[in-house]
């Protein structure tokens, strides 16, 4: 194991298992399954963190500048809130009549199934080190307190992000998951859990406008909502 990582891993103050670079990227999301199950009489909540080389910056950067108890606080807010006002900003182009075209009647969107933001393009293997934790907290949208994402570029703050995980867990138990420094994954085993799948396009479009931007062959809200029909995983990168 890399000393760094093992600084970052002692430093997070929970129980974690290192997963290696180039190990099989399967065994991580198995474990995290495992995890996810024991969890609900463990009192924790599991978490993965893809530890490369901007990620340990980006701790370095999160244990100086992020404060736990204000980000915990920001959960208080209304996530729908957030999503509603993000989502008004982020459309104002469309609405002088691309609106439609934006929505489009795509039918086939990419499903996804499974963690990818660790994995390395070259095979089904890290891209480095590895982190699953046990996070001691008693619910999900509290990790973002122990692992500060976001404030950067398009990413909503730390804050607005623990509001909207709350928001997404009592809506359709979508729980965050994995992360490097730049991708956040949600594990969502009800999937959309009833709710229409353009009004959940919608909202991850607010959240993240390269889901769509970069994210999709067509641009439009409607391939992203198809493809959240069937997905458990949700995947968010901000460039």
């Amino acid at each position: 194991m890399d000393e760094k990582t093992k600084q970052i891993a002692e430093g997070l103050q929970c129980k974690y298992t290192v997963f290696e670079a180039g190990a099989d990227s399967q065994q991580v999301e198995k474990a995290y399954l495992e995890a996810y199950e024991a969890g609900k009489t463990g009192g924790f909540w599991p978490a993965v963190v893809c530890l490369d080389e901007y990620a340990v910056e980006w701790f370095g950067i999160a244990q100086q500048e992020y404060d736990r108890d204000s980000i915990l606080a920001g959960s208080a807010q209304s996530g729908k809130k957030i999503l509603d006002e993000r989502y008004e900003e982020n459309t104002e182009y469309y609405k002088e009549g691309g609106m439609e075209e934006f929505i489009g009647e795509e039918t086939q969107g990419e499903e996804l199934q499974h963690f990818c933001g660790y994995v390395s393009f070259s095979g089904p293997t890290l891209q480095a080190d590895t982190l699953l934790l046990e996070v001691p907290v008693k619910n999900p949208w509290e990790i973002i307190a122990y692992l500060p994402m976001g404030g950067w570029n398009e990413c909503p703050a730390p804050e607005d992000m623990a509001a909207i995980c709350k928001y997404w867990y009592e809506k359709y138990k979508a729980v965050p998951a994995a992360f490097t420094h730049d991708v956040m994954e949600f594990y969502a085993p009800l999937g959309l859990n009833g709710v229409d799948s353009l009004e959940a396009a919608k909202e991850h479009y607010a959240f993240c406008l390269d889901r769509i931007d970069q994210g999709t062959r067509t641009g439009t809200l409607s391939e992203l909502a198809a493809g959240l029909e069937h997905s458990k995983v949700w995947y968010f990168w901000w460039d």
